[in-house]
């Protein structure tokens, strides 16, 4: 007795390696944000910091936080290379766990977002509330 097996595809399925894409560019993102933080410590602190070994440790947690995340990412990317096109997956549930409407709709099916979150051109003091 054979069986057939329904190949419908459902409406909300999409490329694995496509989603995968997405979560590579919000990583690479985090990695951006945390790299900024960096030069803002140094200047804050001044010398002080290079003095302290507390603070040495804290900027080298920084770095590796970004060369860890930098290194996920490109994981992912090279992994995400070797994917069948044709597997599928729903992310529906996935991303309504997103808290951030900004990463829910780059990792959703909306459409990409190019850039990064928190652009450089934005005035320093804006912000949105949330």
């Amino acid at each position: 007795m054979q069986t057939k097996m329904d190949t419908q595809v459902s409406p909300v399925d999409e490329a694995l390696s496509d989603v995968m894409m997405r979560i590579v560019s919000e990583l690479y993102d985090v990695a951006y944000l945390i790299e900024r933080i960096e030069p803002m410590l140094n200047d804050i602190q001044g010398e002080a910091a290079s003095n302290s070994a507390d603070s040495v440790k804290v900027l080298q947690g920084i770095d590796l936080a970004v060369q860890k995340t930098r290194g996920l990412a490109e994981f992912i990317d090279t992994i995400t290379g070797s994917i069948p096109q044709a597997w599928l997956v729903d992310i529906t549930t996935a991303v309504n766990l997103v808290k951030l409407a900004d990463m829910q709709r780059s990792l959703g099916k909306g459409l990409p977002r190019h850039g990064h979150s928190q652009p450089l051109t934005e005035d320093a003091g804006d912000f949105e509330f949330f």
